[in-house]
């Protein structure tokens, strides 16, 4: 038996997750995207070598869906059958001691966020400030000075910048 969508959730459906056309107005429904979703989510069957019906597992997450006794997160809902294709909302991203490290890790941090994905970083691994940087005979910041560049990457993301 279907569920019925509150007046807020199809607010917030449109608003987020329904496909628009190039004027901005709403062109599918959220049957249609229930139906993006669970398509994509059942090709993960194909990917192992199984004798799972990607069909059933497709209805049956359909009808999970449309019966709102499970919703997936805003990135799934958002990308899943799409060209990003990213349904993960977590990531932790590892970060090295070395600055090549500590960047790329930024950079991929970035590309996270602009795609509706979160991050947390496990900077354990850098070492404490005042420690001893052979390749350039002087001393390390420390985690904490690499923090900082991080909260205000992810500050300018949110803001809209790139």
């Amino acid at each position: 038996m279907p569920g019925k969508l509150t007046k807020n959730a199809m607010v917030i459906m449109e608003k987020r997750y329904l496909k628009k056309d190039s004027n901005g107005k709403v062109s599918k429904t959220h049957q249609e995207l229930f139906s993006r979703v669970a398509k994509a989510v059942a090709k993960a069957d194909k990917l192992f070598p199984s004798d799972a019906d990607n069909e059933k597992t497709e209805k049956k997450f359909f009808n999970m869906m449309t019966g709102l006794r499970f919703i997936p997160n805003s990135p799934t809902l958002m990308n899943a059958g799409r060209k990003l294709g990213q349904l993960a909302a977590c990531f932790v991203p590892p970060i090295e001691d070395s600055m090549e490290s500590v960047f790329k890790t930024l950079k991929n941090a970035a590309i996270i966020h602009k795609s509706g994905g979160g991050t947390g970083f496990p900077f354990s691994r850098i070492r404490p400030a005042k420690d001893t940087v052979l390749s350039t005979a002087d001393v390390s910041s420390g985690p904490v000075s690499f923090m900082s560049v991080f909260d205000m990457a992810a500050e300018t993301v949110k803001q809209g910048g790139t």
